[in-house]
């Protein structure tokens, strides 16, 4: 039976083909923005831009001038003056008696800015983000409705400014601007990583720069819950921690919106023994039993003290996502058959658990966020509170319902979903692919750009935000996100500009600097490379994890488990231990795969060139080159290995003919030229791990069992297979390699040697080749 899920991505797939062969004519035939023609760069675009013919030339000399109750103390001015400071080295200060070069004015004026269509109905909160800008050749007047309004039109003026031939111009003429919807979310991950506290500061800042103005967080562990302190990590946000990093969103005009799943997703509190006896299935730790008060009296109490260290922000998102099991349990320890069947259906199973936790969080003040999911159906939407928003559609039939029934909606989207190292911002060619994937994709910036204008949302609900979501479940450094992040964020704020490249290379020259080499290609060898590092390996049930039960449709649905998958590659053959006999098909069964290694080696050269050589020139962000160079290096590393078990298995060959002819000596060296391969592999993999671990560690704290008198408790879902969960540390990356069983073989191998060599009166070799050591970094080490 086909799963919901996969019925929705076909169906999504197939509607894109279609509109897109409409959008491609539409940008193929459209010509570009007035402000990128003219060689500027905004992002999000501004809604109206009116243009004269004239640069303005702007820099030093330049003063500033407040008006409207505006002091320096204003999140925009210091935004303003720190950004001139930082992007380009120029400072202006308050108007004085002497003449100067221009003025740059703020003036914050209600209702001073008219805004034109938007698809949000709620026109006064559109007001306060709007800002209108007008340049003239001595004059910047920014002015803005209210406080984020002025800052939105700071961060567009910034973005403006551009370096020609040592001097700084701005575009004469008047723009107007305003978003489409009032909220733009970003979905950040944090359950199986957290970054420093200052780290978490500058993604708020970089969020606010392009207009986003909510992100929504995902702790689980990583906060220090005082009632329930099994769940607590060993790094993990206390409760101050989290407020200030509440406080300084809010400064920037970004909400710090707290994300907990419930009923479903929760292995991060049903794991633990403590929390057991609230599963709604004894055996499964992935669903909370929605019919007894324990659970509610826990999560209602996460609530409580996520919303203390969150005073100050106007959302919560519940996340009532994929919850399959709802209304099926009848055990010892929890029966929702009855309640089921009392109430109707799964569905007002479904409504009773949402509305008694989102009532906990509206009567505290804050307006819930839910996913509709099933096995909510048309039914139950009455039953529904109305006061809900939500955070996704994927069941269009249903959106006029929500509309009806007074339920506001936001367009959801996705950078990165179940892609391992890097975001589908490029799809690799079926031509280079060792296996056919088993789902239709399309690019990730194409495809949201068709769920942000053609989603059913735009015509049948009533929209007021937006969610474009980076799922950590595969691990990725979220630095990889920002080109979704900030593009996709960008179409909700102005979804009628629809030029994708044009979009995309915005982001380079402004997320980069204006000396941008070779961005799009970059993104798209990472892309590429990404794609080949998964598909490079063959998929097998697994021998070493407990079974999972994965994505679930009745009547399947919660009984019946399947093995987890895991990855491998082919070994060659153990030589005979007599004569060094070699019968292999390695070369034949990895024909292909050594072809396609090959060509992604030349790719990954021209990455690693492309990614080195910009990172003597990037003008900002400077640490994301050097997580995607980290990335390119195990991209490589993979390669390589392929690449030397190629030579490994010639290397057998050969000792094998040279013992056919009697030459013993050269035999038993082909052998020992084989081992040291092997050992090489271990080698370049343990230096492709720690440059990650070094780099990576730099905005993460680290992935560590024990630390802070807390001890990590180490159990895997049920149901969903999280791969950073497979190791307490970053050895998760190279998991797949640890299950080779590749110091077995190199121990039969050396083993096979010394017979042969002693047979023939040749010294033996002795080297103790643990596969699992990680700690070995070079040569010198790996001789001894």
């Amino acid at each position: 039976m086909i799963s919901r899920e996969t019925v929705h991505r076909i169906a999504r797939f197939w509607r894109g083909l279609v509109l897109l062969s409409f959008v491609s004519l539409c940008v193929s035939a459209s010509v570009t923005s007035q402000l990128f023609t003219r060689g500027y760069t905004v992002l999000p675009e501004p809604q109206q831009v009116t243009l004269s013919g004239r640069d303005v030339g702007f820099g030093t000399g330049w003063r500033l001038k407040l008006s409207g109750q505006i002091t320096s103390n204003d999140i925009a001015v210091t935004s303003l003056l720190e950004g001139l400071e930082s992007r380009f080295h120029l400072t202006v200060a308050e108007p004085s008696g002497t003449a100067s070069a221009g003025v740059i004015h703020l003036t914050i004026s209600p209702n001073s800015v008219a805004i034109g269509l938007a698809a949000d109905r709620d026109t006064k909160t559109l007001e306060e983000q709007s800002y209108m800008i007008d340049v003239s050749a001595n004059a910047v007047h920014l002015t803005a409705s209210a406080a984020p309004g002025l800052f939105y039109g700071v961060q567009t003026l910034l973005q403006l400014i551009r370096l020609s031939r040592g001097t700084f111009y701005l575009p004469e003429g008047r723009i107007v601007d305003w978003p489409d919807v009032q909220l733009r979310t970003i979905y950040w991950d944090d359950a199986h990583h957290l970054e420093h506290t200052n780290e978490l500061q500058r993604i708020i800042r970089q969020a606010a720069f392009f207009k986003i103005n909510g992100i929504i967080i995902k702790l689980d562990g990583h906060f220090q819950y005082r009632d329930a302190p099994a769940l607590v990590e060993p790094y993990a946000l206390t409760a101050a921690q989290l407020q200030a990093l509440t406080d300084y969103g809010l400064r920037y005009h970004v909400q710090v919106i707290p994300y907990l799943d419930g009923p479903a997703h929760v292995a991060f509190i049903l794991k633990h023994p403590e929390y057991a006896s609230l599963r709604a299935f004894p055996g499964n730790n992935y669903e909370i039993c929605t019919t007894n008060p324990e659970s509610y009296r826990l999560l209602l109490g996460l609530y409580g003290e996520l919303l203390a260290a969150n005073r100050g922000v106007k959302y919560f998102f519940v996340s009532t996502d994929e919850p399959y099991y709802v209304g099926l349990a009848n055990n010892h320890q929890c029966n929702e058959v009855d309640r089921s069947q009392q109430l109707g259906s799964r569905g007002r199973v479904l409504v009773d658990f949402i509305t008694k936790t989102a009532d906990y969080l509206h009567n505290h003040g804050r307006e819930v966020i839910f996913w509709l999911d099933e096995p909510l159906a048309a039914a139950d939407i009455g039953s529904l509170p109305k006061y809900l928003i939500n955070g996704e559609e994927y069941m269009p039939s249903l959106t006029p319902l929500l509309r009806s029934h007074g339920i506001r909606q936001m367009i959801y989207t996705v950078t990165q979903g179940l892609e391992s190292l890097f975001p589908n911002y490029y799809i690799l060619p079926l031509s280079k692919r060792l296996h056919t994937p088993d789902k239709l994709r399309t690019e990730r910036v194409t495809e949201n750009l068709d769920q942000t204008l053609f989603a059913p949302q735009r015509k049948s609900t009533d929209l007021m935000g937006s969610i474009n979501a980076g799922w950590a479940d595969l691990g990725l450094h979220p630095e990889t996100f920002w080109l979704g992040y900030a593009v996709t964020s960008a179409m909700a704020w102005h979804p009628r500009s629809v030029n994708p490249n044009e979009l995309m290379e915005t982001f380079y020259r402004i997320f980069y600097g204006a000396a941008t080499q070779d961005y799009g290609r970059i993104y798209q060898l990472m892309s590429f490379e990404a794609q080949f590092w998964l598909d490079s390996w063959d998929t097998i049930p697994s021998t070493v994890r407990k079974p999972v039960f994965g994505n679930c449709s009745e009547p399947r649905c919660p009984i019946e488990a399947r093995a987890a998958e895991d990855q491998t590659l082919m070994l060659p053959p153990v030589p005979s231990p007599t004569d060094l006999a070699f019968e292999s098909t390695w070369a034949q069964a990895n024909q292909r795969r050594v072809e396609l290694t090959s060509e992604l080696s030349i790719v990954n050269d021209e990455l690693l060139s492309l990614l080195y050589r910009n990172l003597g020139t990037v003008e900002f962000n400077h640490y994301n080159l050097e997580v995607f160079i980290s990335l390119a290096e195990i991209y490589q590393q993979n390669l390589v290995m392929i690449n030397s078990l190629a030579n490994i298995n010639n290397f057998l060959q050969v000792a094998n003919s040279s013992a056919a002819k009697q030459q013993a000596q050269d035999a038993v060296a082909a052998v020992d030229r084989a081992i040291d391969i092997a050992q090489m592999i271990r080698l370049q993999r343990n230096c492709a791990l720690r440059d990650v671990v070094a780099t990576w560690f730099r905005s993460w704290l680290p992935r560590v069992a024990n630390a802070n008198g807390r001890r990590l408790f180490s159990e895997l879902d049920d149901v969903k297979d999280h791969l950073p969960d497979r190791t307490s540390d970053m050895k998760y990356l190279i998991y797949r390699e640890l299950l080779l069983p590749f110091g077995e073989w190199v121990a039969k191998v050396q083993a096979a040697r010394n017979q042969y060599a002693r047979m023939n009166h040749l010294t033996t070799r002795e080297i103790d080749f643990d596969w699992t050591d990680t700690d070995t970094l070079n040569v010198l080490q790996m001789q001894e």
